[in-house]
This record gives C-alpha cells, sequence and structure tokens, in this order.
C-alpha cells in the first residue's frame, strides 16, 4: 500500500483527491491536514465522504508527512514552496497541484504570482507533470509538478499538431471557458449564485497566469518558441472546461483525424471523438477522461479543435493520482477507471 498524505485537504482539490484516493486499492490515507479546520472531521465538512473517510483534519506535521510515500499539496499557490524542501529530504515524494514548480523561470514565476519563490534550488528537479508527453520522466520523479486545469487542455488539444509540426507555431489561438470550481472555495462575490448563474464572461484577457505555463509547455512540445493567445472565461457550471483552440496548417495534405487519432491511439486518457462531433463537458464531469474533436471548417487550412476535461478531475487531483500511479509502477488507469456523470 502507497502511505498518502494531504496537505490542503478543505479545497476542492483536496476534496476530489479524497473522493478519488478512497476508492484507489492501493491507497492508504494517513494524514489530511489544515490549519483552518484541525480537528474537525472531514465527513463534516464533505458530507458525501460520510461512513468513508473516518478521519479529522489536523495539523501539518512535518514528521508524519515525511513518513510518508508521497505526499500531496492541494494548497494555495506559495504555500508548498516551504514545505517540500523537508519532505523530499525525508524521503518522501510529493505531488504538487499548485503553479510553485511549474514554471522553470523562477523570475517569470515571480513577476505573474507576485511573491519571492521560497525554493528555487527544486524548481530545476520538478518533473512536469503531463503523462501524455512527460510519461517516463514522471515515472522516475521524485517531485511533480501537476499541471493547471486550462494547460492541460490547451496542451493536449495541441500536441499532436506540435508534434507533427504542421501549424503555425506563432498564430495559435485559445479560448477556454471554466465551471466556478476553478477559482477554488474561498469566498468571493464574483462567484456567488446570483453573480455566476445565467452568465458568461471572460476574464484575464489581457494577460493571466497560466498563459506562461502554456507557452513553456507548448514550446517544449513543438522544440521551438511558441506564442498563443490566451483567452479565459467563466462558465455558470460548477465543474468542467471546454477549450476552442485555433491554428493554421502549413500542410493542408495532413489528415488530422488520423493524425489525432495515431497520437492518441495508446492513451487512456484521452478520447478523440469522431468526425464532426462537438464534445460536451457533462461526458467527463467527474472522471478523469479528455475528449477532443477536430473540425476543418470549409476544408481550408484553419483548424478548430474541441477540447473538453473536468477541471478538478484530469485538469487537477485525477491527473496527479494518474502521475501517481506512474511514479509507483502501477497501471496507469488505477483508482481512475470512472465514466462521467449523466445526467
Amino acid at each position: 500500500m502507497i502511505k498518502i498524505g494531504i496537505v490542503g485537504g478543505t479545497g476542492y482539490t483536496g476534496a476530489e483527491l479524497l473522493r478519488l484516493l478512497v476508492g484507489h486499492p492501493n491507497a492508504d490515507l494517513v494524514t489530511i491536514t489544515s490549519r483552518s479546520e484541525s480537528g474537525v472531521p472531514v465527513a463534516q465538512l464533505y458530507p458525501n465522504l460520510r461512513g468513508i473517510v473516518d478521519m479529522p483534519f489536523t495539523e501539518p506535521d512535518m514528521d508524519k508527512l515525511g513518513r510518508c510515500d508521497v505526499v500531496f499539496f492541494a494548497t494555495p499557490h506559495g504555500v508548498a514552496q516551504s514545505s517540500v524542501p523537508a519532505i523530499l529530504a525525508a524521503g518522501a515524494k510529493v505531488i504538487d497541484l499548485s503553479a510553485d514548480f511549474r514554471i522553470r523561470d523562477v523570475e517569470l514565476w515571480e513577476k505573474w504570482y507576485g511573491q519571492t519563490h521560497a525554493a528555487p534550488e527544486l524548481v530545476a528537479d520538478a518533473v512536469y507533470g503531463l503523462p501524455e508527453y512527460n510519461r517516463d520522466a514522471i515515472s522516475g520523479a521524485d517531485l511533480v509538478a501537476c499541471p493547471g486545469c486550462y494547460p492541460t487542455s490547451i496542451q493536449l488539444g495541441l500536441l499532436p499538431l506540435l508534434e507533427a509540426g504542421c501549424i503555425d507555431v506563432h498564430d495559435l489561438i485559445a479560448n477556454s471557458a471554466s465551471g466556478v470550481s476553478g477559482a477554488g472555495r474561498q469566498a468571493s462575490v464574483a462567484n456567488l449564485l446570483s453573480e455566476a448563474s445565467d452568465s458568461f464572461k471572460a476574464y484575464g484577457a489581457s494577460g493571466h497566469r497560466h498563459l506562461p505555463e502554456i507557452e513553456q509547455g507548448l514550446s517544449d512540445i513543438a522544440q521551438k518558441e511558441v506564442s498563443l493567445t490566451f483567452v479565459p472565461h467563466l462558465l455558470p457550471i460548477n465543474r468542467g472546461i471546454h477549450s476552442t483552440i485555433y491554428a493554421n496548417l502549413m500542410d493542408t495534405d495532413v489528415d488530422v483525424q488520423a493524425l489525432f487519432e495515431k497520437r492518441y491511439s495508446n492513451e487512456p486518457f484521452v478520447d478523440v471523438l469522431p468526425v464532426g462531433s462537438h464534445p460536451e463537458t457533462r461526458t467527463v464531469r467527474g472522471s478523469n477522461f479528455c475528449r477532443i474533436a477536430v473540425h476543418r471548417p470549409g476544408g481550408g487550412n484553419r483548424l478548430v479543435v474541441l477540447v473538453v476535461e473536468d477541471n478538478l478531475a484530469k485538469g487537477a487531483s485525477g491527473q496527479a493520482i494518474q502521475c501517481m500511479n506512474l511514479m509507483f509502477d502501477l497501471p496507469e488507469m488505477t483508482g481512475l477507471k470512472l465514466p462521467g456523470l449523466m445526467p
């Protein structure tokens, strides 16, 4: 059994980790921490776990965390940095769901996140946790930086095209829309039902902090500098992401449907839909699957790639467990072979 600790178990990604891990046959939950809810039973905060998770939140205990096999950080950005070095030194592996170790350029990270990085010496050692691109490196990693939800959908939507070198890498556009859970569980007027319901809006159009992560990942895949126009939107739903990605083909003879089908044929969590399909967020809700459809309007050089995922699952906690499976030499789908929730 894998002894598991979760730091920051009260947020949505922490709760999703719990929901998925209790069904994982190799998972042994050792400790779930929360400074604000220490002593409170997990099931009191999340009644859906009543009778399933019979333990309270506790204060972070570095000795106890260090004795785990792996520690998940489901904390706000900037929190994991201060604790990760000691946990790694104790011999535990770390999977960080925040952005603390995603961006290799520390100065760029500090610019976008508005704080000084507390563990810059570890950034180069962190492995970016996108299994479909980085599987071998994840398998041997001690520190995994789990990708953001928007970056996951956009990178998976463009990966086959960038690897084939068949699109203009300087003219890419991604319009992505996320449910309100993507903003976290903290109180916010903008996320109130009366504010978000029956409405749809863009935000961060002049610059969003996921952009440098996305461009870094796309550039790694393409092995050249990639530039992207990224505009996030808020959907009036609880969970789910829909990304609409635009790219220009440089080789119009490429069969893009066949390209996607071949690239993802052995990927357990990426589902390429038939020609003409339009994926829906409800088909992936609660699951670790990402569904993709490719369109070529009018048969021209313009491509439209549609991607859906659950922002809390494949976009966060499910992907983190997928990485854990790789790190502990388990079948990748262990504990994650769950269909979406419909209706």
